[in-house]
């Protein structure tokens, strides 16, 4: 059987952690790379048999994440979020995939929980990511945040099973994640020197309501596939809008 390394980076997971390790049990080896939780995470991690590494900065998600997978010594890589699970039918087909080695890189669609429901629309069903790969046919690219896999010239299959996604347990989860992310694109974009105006992001978001609500069949999700798309609306605009912010005061630094 061809042996599998599984890498995951994290920063205070210690509700996600346990669960997620769990669910890889399966694998040659585990890795754990986190950034300075200031919560359990390391120790749960150590305690569930995670081959646990610590850096004392954080350089996105790119970066940290081929910081994993520069750790790895099997031939074969499944990259992880923390709240991610892997199912044993998921395994399995995992396994398979890697033991017939009929291509170097695998995408498996994600199927992601919002507020405790399963959402089948709105653009997230069928979400496909690139997370299974033979280690040196493929690398993270070093974007602060959004990062992708990079399989350039990779023959590259999908699995059919859904991994598992449980990211936003409560409405909370998803604001945090919203501010994170739209700062982070925000400079990432304002350090390549791209500018924006209100209108665009105040297009931004309208333009990401009909696509998910109406053209991606969010309203088949219910009262909570509104409420997905309306999120992913406001999280269009917030992006555009911090960007147009960090436009601002360069501009005032500057005069």
């Amino acid at each position: 059987m061809a042996q599998l390394s599984v890498i995951i980076i994290t920063c205070n997971e210690q509700a996600n952690i346990r669960a997620c390790l769990e669910s890889v049990g399966f694998a040659d080896e585990v890795i754990v790379l986190d950034s300075g939780s200031t919560d359990d995470t390391v120790a749960l991690a150590k305690a569930a048999g995670a081959i646990v590494h610590v850096t004392p900065d954080w350089p996105g998600f790119g970066s940290q994440k081929n910081r994993a997978l520069a750790l790895a010594q099997h031939p074969w890589v499944l990259s992880l979020d923390a709240d991610e699970r892997v199912s044993p039918a998921l395994a399995k087909e995992i396994l398979h995939a890697i033991d017939g080695q009929s291509s170097q890189a695998f995408e498996i669609p994600r199927l992601t929980q919002f507020c405790g429901q399963w959402i089948h629309h709105c653009g997230w069903t069928p979400d496909r990511v690139l997370r299974l790969f033979r280690r040196g046919a493929a690398r993270f690219s070093d974007d602060l945040v959004h990062e992708r896999v990079i399989a350039g010239g990779v023959v590259t299959a999908r699995l059919n099973t859904p991994l598992l996604h449980f990211s936003y347990p409560t409405p909370a989860h998803y604001w945090r994640k919203l501010e994170q992310y739209s700062q982070a694109w925000a400079q990432q974009r304002s350090a390549l020197g791209q500018r924006t105006f209100m209108a665009r992001a105040a297009a931004a978001g309208v333009v990401a309501f009909m696509r998910s609500y109406v053209f991606r069949l969010g309203f088949l999700d219910g009262a909570m596939g509104f409420a997905v798309c309306t999120m992913q609306a406001q999280a269009a605009f917030g992006k555009y809008f911090a960007l147009y912010c960090l436009n601002l005061k360069n501009d005032r630094s500057n005069s």
